[in-house]
């Protein structure tokens, strides 16, 4: 189990580490009335994780066990495809903001805060099915599908998988929460430096976790 941990771990602060979902839950920490939407959008994000990972780690179950040198294989060269993707993923986050103002955001993005608490919500579970989280929640499930483990075994380590992919969006909303006027300013300068750099730094965890994700895959092979 220590070992799927170690391989997993990667892969869930890249997930934790996404600007989107951070930039999201902040820009409704800022709006008005932002109690019920922001724990909604908490909640969706966690159950979001928990969910796509756990259907990505009963897929590659389907991957028949026998034998097991060849099941290995099979999981090593989807792990080298993922992680090839994962980069060229990079490649496309690195370009597709290359000539916008830095301070501009999305606009869909820019509406978040005008959302109720289930729009919140769902929002929240949507991200869990962009590009990046698929490929990154299909390499975690393939790497706890080599490893080989017990169902309880598992369990823990889907759940030490959500509690640390979510903590980035945990963190501001739990502290907005407990201290809201102490993090204000910090949710400001926090905004405006997803802004500034959200993209520089999303291409280069990619490309460092789509490294690791294929060298994960030659060691299988």
């Amino acid at each position: 189990m220590w070992a799927a941990l170690g391989e997993i771990l990667p892969i869930a602060v890249a997930v934790a580490f996404s600007s989107v979902p951070i930039m999201a839950a902040i820009l409704i920490l800022l709006a008005p009335n932002n109690r019920r939407s922001s724990i909604a959008f908490l909640v969706g994000w966690a159950l979001g994780l928990a969910v796509v990972i756990l259907a990505f780690t009963l897929l590659a179950y389907l991957i028949p066990s026998a034998p097991p040198r060849r099941s290995q294989v099979a999981i090593g060269v989807l792990l080298i495809v993922i992680g090839a993707a994962v980069l060229v993923l990079a490649i496309v986050v690195w370009r597709r903001g290359a000539g916008r103002p830095t301070a501009e955001l999305p606009q869909w993005l820019s509406n978040v805060g005008k959302l109720h608490p289930w729009q919140s919500f769902g929002l929240a579970l949507l991200l869990n099915i962009r590009p990046k989280a698929i490929l990154l929640s299909a390499a975690g499930g393939l790497s706890i599908r080599a490893a080989q483990l017990s169902t309880a075994e598992t369990a823990i380590v889907i759940g030490v998988y959500t509690v640390l992919s979510a903590s980035a969006v945990a963190f501001p909303v739990i502290a907005s929460l407990v201290a809201p006027a102490k993090t204000q300013s910090g949710l400001v300068r926090a905004r405006s430096w997803i802004t500034d750099n959200g993209r520089i730094v999303g291409a280069l965890i990619l490309v460092i976790i789509g490294v690791v994700i294929i060298g994960h895959g030659l060691a299988l092979l």
